[in-house]
């Protein structure tokens, strides 16, 4: 059965191609069959954004679709930047320096124990005969003062994970992607897979 990744992401893709083939699906990338969908996020929850945007894929082609929304959710920032995460401090801050350095700004005066935040990952796998499936995914972290390492991607500099004693920027990419939100993500989605069988 062949299923539509709601992505440009070819990392991606690789991540959830080893889960998804074990059940007889063959991931493709929406670009792979020239679409070109930019779904306006407008839910208010990573459950909503991921549904949004595997159900406009879904609806496009026909065929099933998956797709994941992800964020940073700070506690004492009230979860912000949470489902905002990309486009934190807009229009300002166009690229994830200026997001992460928006975030120290925000931070400043926080006591490192008062710093504590979650990565958050939904999946969500639709069926066009209307079976949904949702896998929430979180790794609890704390944000550091200033950036550490120089791996990853947008926050992963500041986000420090205690039982790692690193950042995610400081881990490495194959440490990382045992540990991350969306590898949590794909491993409850691998058990509903599984529970389907």
């Amino acid at each position: 059965m062949k299923v539509i990744l709601a992505s440009q992401n070819k990392h991606k893709l690789a991540e959830i191609q080893a889960i998804l083939a074990q059940y007889d699906m063959e991931l493709v990338l929406q670009s792979e069959l020239g679409l070109q969908i930019d779904v306006d996020e407008t839910g208010e929850s990573f459950e909503e954004n991921s549904e949004l945007k595997a159900r406009a894929v879904m609806e496009a082609t026909g065929l099933p679709a998956i797709a994941d929304d992800s964020g940073l959710c700070v506690d004492v920032l009230g979860g912000a930047p949470g489902i905002y995460s990309a486009r934190y401090g807009a229009p300002d801050c166009v690229t994830d320096r200026d997001r992460l350095n928006h975030l120290l700004r925000n931070l400043r005066g926080i006591r490192a124990e008062e710093r504590t935040a979650r990565f958050v990952c939904v999946i969500t796998l639709l069926y066009p005969d209307g079976r949904k499936l949702t896998a929430r995914g979180s790794c609890e972290g704390l944000i550091t003062f200033e950036p550490r390492g120089e791996d990853g991607f947008g926050y992963d500099p500041v986000f420090f994970v205690p039982s790692h004693g690193c950042t995610f920027a400081q881990m490495g990419a194959a440490e990382k992607n045992r540990i991350s939100h969306r590898a949590r993500a794909l491993t409850r989605l691998e058990q509903m897979l599984e529970e389907q069988v």
